[in-house]
């Protein structure tokens, strides 16, 4: 029975090292140099995620924004081999450089590794905001993943360019559709506020002050805010205007008319 037992702990030792010599075996390439390109270039692409015609493109262009605004940025793609920390010697890697790794392993495609000097332009938030909208599963499946690559880096050109930005430029639809929700609730809320409450009055002015913060919050933070930091064009802000004012008049008029009801039949009993 003793000897059955040693074995038992010989054999869970033994596929303990195994384990352990087969985890720690692939961290090796990790950090392998030799999968660096023997010739400068801002982009490596060991994923495959662009074609020979994108690549070629997209070096020129970074190339392009090197030279015009001095910042630098470099894309890496991986998938089960990546440099690792060689890349920092290889890119000369500084607090004026961001390097974009698209590893489609994780949850989100991008990952962001930001100078410290980038923060002075865009700050944290920018950042969870930019990977979150062009590294999401939906994006990618939609745009695929070199276009979510390629459209993460367009907003970052966009920003140098205007020398800064608080938030990611551009309005997607879902977002749009979000701030015109919440500019119709807004109006929704005004409406009901303002409907007459007593005889003779045309707007409830107390009622519609007091929840000015609720609906003004609405509108003005969540439905006004978004549109006019992310983009200069008028129709969506003409779109989100136009639904706060619907849904106000809308909840105005079914107030008005369902008091109206609730006073007549107090009336005939």
């Amino acid at each position: 029975m003793g000897t059955h037992r040693i074995r038992i702990l010989w054999g869970a030792l033994l596929a303990m090292v195994i384990g352990l010599w087969g985890a720690a075996s692939p961290a090796l390439a990790y950090d392998n140099p030799e999968l660096l390109p023997d010739h400068p270039t801002p982009v490596i692409d060991l994923a495959r995620v662009f074609s020979e015609t994108q690549r070629e493109r997209l070096e020129e262009s970074l190339g392009e924004v090197e030279e015009r605004t001095g910042w630098k940025l470099r894309v890496l793609t991986q998938y089960e081999r990546t440099p690792g920390l060689a890349i920092r010697e290889f890119w000369g890697l500084d607090e004026r450089s961001l390097l974009l790794v698209a590893d489609p392993r994780g949850g989100n495609l991008l990952n962001f590794n930001v100078g410290d000097a980038y923060f002075a332009m865009m700050p944290r938030t920018y950042w969870v905001e930019l990977q979150t909208r062009f590294g999401n599963q939906y994006y990618v499946k939609d745009h695929g993943e070199d276009g979510a690559v390629l459209d993460a880096l367009g907003a970052v050109e966009i920003c140098l360019d205007r020398g800064g930005c608080q938030v990611v430029p551009g309005l997607p639809l879902e977002q749009w559709l979000w701030t015109l929700t919440t500019s119709v609730l807004g109006g929704l809320i005004a409406g009901f506020a303002a409907y007459p409450r007593k005889e003779g009055e045309t707007v409830a002015w107390a009622w519609l002050l007091l929840l000015s913060p609720l609906w003004g919050m609405l509108f003005g933070i969540f439905g006004i805010a978004p549109v006019i930091t992310r983009t200069s064009e008028w129709l969506p802000l003409i779109r989100n205007t136009f639904g706060f004012l619907a849904g106000g008049v809308a909840a105005y008029f079914i107030a008005q008319v369902t008091m109206g009801r609730r006073l007549q039949s107090e009336t005939d009993e």
